[in-house]
């Protein structure tokens, strides 16, 4: 099933293993209230967070290899037709007529936030099974980086990750929810990137403890300074044990992107990397002209001696639907990575892609604008801010 370069080499792509799930989402034209209908909207949209990560990292150039399953059923069918018309491959996809294909029915609120949910997805854990995964197991081997989504059963992500180790693939581990990112306990010392909201992080970070150390945040408006001061134990927790880059996002106040501070992890941390189209165009755009910020010089990462954070704002926007923001980010990222550019220049490049998510009904734009993309990506990253530059906590 694995394909193969002319060579017999198996080509060297990321590998994205989770969720294809469609989505149902009402979103309602007045504050919902329980036991009764409400005026608005209802939307079929193509979901699933590892889904949408690959469908972002396409757009921008990169070319995933997807691993999911889908069943013969309506939103099998509509799910596997959109991914065909979008040209990409399907060899890692698992058919089977007694799959009943992921489905989420999502109400949103006035404003574009998930008020409520119901999720039927358990067919990510029957149907992906360690024994299919490891069907593409040179496909894993080769790759510049594997993403996996929580969704996935511990099995499954084990053996995933396990295939990766074997070639020293980075893997990115995706969380998902509150109660799947619990999941990273057994597989935490393969983890090199993580990318938790501050609710998963807790949740991650109880998981890794010998007892519930760690309560949610009460925000109370406060500052991302003081944000960052509450939850730097379970930053830390995590980065302890193993993680290596830890992408936490803050919602509207952007993302924290923390370290150990090993000088490896801000340079370009792929070995392999590949560049198309769309993909080596913003390659060329972000490091010809990429602006001078004392915060990022790479030169004062290198000299970290342990513990390093960064806050990169989030961009304004014109919001319609806040459901794939978290998708695209993780995506822009990867495919950032993936063409070869850092970290600090990826996150840049996820969080432009967010905005440009958050602005279209779909959980990923239907295309994106290079000048835009690239242009969003400078402000973040000349705006970023050193929050924490020492050797101890």
């Amino acid at each position: 099933m694995e394909k193969q370069r002319k060579d017999g080499e198996v080509e060297a792509v990321p590998v994205v293993i989770g969720g294809m799930v469609l989505d149902i989402q009402a979103t309602s034209s007045i504050p919902p209230h329980p036991r009764t209908t409400c005026p608005g909207q209802i939307y079929y949209v193509q979901g699933g967070v590892a889904r949408n990560i690959a469908e972002c990292m396409t757009k921008l150039g990169a070319q995933p290899f997807m691993i999911s399953a889908l069943g013969f059923d309506m939103p099998g069918k509509l799910l596997l037709e959109h991914w065909k018309s979008a040209g990409l491959r399907t060899e890692g996809i698992r058919k089977h007529k007694d799959i009943k294909t992921p489905t989420v029915c999502h109400i949103l609120d006035v404003s574009g936030e998930v008020a409520a949910g119901v999720a039927s997805v358990e067919a990510v854990e029957m149907f992906l099974t360690p024994e299919w995964i490891q069907q593409f197991k040179h496909t894993i081997h080769s790759a510049p980086l594997l993403m996996v989504d929580a969704n996935l059963s511990p099995p499954a992500l084990e053996v995933s990750c396990r295939l990766a180790a074997e070639s020293n693939v980075p893997v990115w581990f995706e969380p998902v929810s509150i109660a799947k990112s619990k999941r990273i306990a057994p597989i935490v010392k393969y983890i090199t990137f993580a990318s938790p909201n501050e609710d998963e992080l807790i949740a991650m970070a109880n998981a890794l403890s010998s007892q519930n150390l760690f309560r949610p945040i009460e925000r109370n408006n406060c500052s991302t300074d003081t944000l960052f001061q509450m939850l730097k134990p379970a930053i830390w927790l995590l980065l302890e044990k193993g993680v290596k880059i830890l992408v936490l996002t803050i919602g509207s106040d952007g993302v924290l992107l923390c370290t150990k501070g090993e000088s490896i992890s801000w340079r370009n941390c792929l070995e392999k990397t590949q560049q198309h189209g769309f993909s080596r165009q913003l390659f060329e755009n972000m490091t010809s002209s990429y602006p001078s910020n004392l915060y990022c010089d790479s030169k004062v990462l290198e000299r970290s001696p342990n513990f390093l954070a960064v806050h990169f704002p989030a961009l304004p926007a014109s919001v319609v639907r806040l459901t794939g923001a978290g998708d695209c980010l993780v995506g822009g990222m990867i495919a950032s990575l993936s063409t070869g550019l850092d970290v600090m220049q990826s996150v840049a490049i996820g969080i432009a892609a967010a905005k440009a998510s958050v602005e279209v009904d779909s959980n990923v734009p239907s295309q994106f604008s290079l000048p835009t993309i690239t242009g969003d990506a400078r402000i973040v990253y000349s705006t970023a801010k050193l929050l924490q530059h020492q050797s101890k906590l």
